[in-house]
């Protein structure tokens, strides 16, 4: 009788149930993304400096109550839903900005707003997020104000 099958057999067994990397969603853990107030630090791998003619920041908050997103674009308003998933995963749809329109501004909108047609998950770690299509490099990332 072969004694090697059935010993490689329990070793994968035991290999296989012992996963180190255990895959949670952060919501789960108290490193929750909603109810926060993000604020754009990246687009596309490049610093975003607010200018002068700018009225805000650029940031959004996503609503537990309702899943809802809400923000400002660098112009317009934005608004839309959300929905989170198991391992990270995050899908935005209904996606709309109001129609006004600013000549001059660091981003434009569409920029921006590329970002939630594109993402399907994300990372958060020190108050630092990241949204993220596959496992290229960030869209965006973003970091968590605290307002007092």
């Amino acid at each position: 009788m072969n004694v090697k099958s059935p010993l490689i057999a329990l070793l994968a067994l035991i290999v296989m149930s012992c996963n180190p990397t255990k895959k949670t969603n952060p919501e789960s853990n108290g490193e929750t993304i909603t109810e926060k107030y993000w604020k754009l630090k990246t687009l596309q791998g490049k610093d975003i400096k607010m200018k002068e003619s700018q009225e805000r920041e650029i940031y959004f908050i996503l609503r537990t109550n309702d899943n809802r997103v809400t923000g400002f674009a660098g112009c317009n308003a934005l608004s839309g839903e959300f929905i989170l998933e198991e391992v990270n995963r995050i899908r935005f749809k209904n996606m709309a900005v109001t129609m006004k329109v600013c000549p001059d501004l660091s981003i434009n909108d569409s920029e921006f707003l590329a970002v939630f047609n594109l993402a399907d998950n994300y990372t958060v770690k020190d108050d630092i997020l990241s949204l993220n299509v596959g496992k290229r490099a960030p869209l965006a990332v973003f970091e968590a104000v605290y307002m007092n």
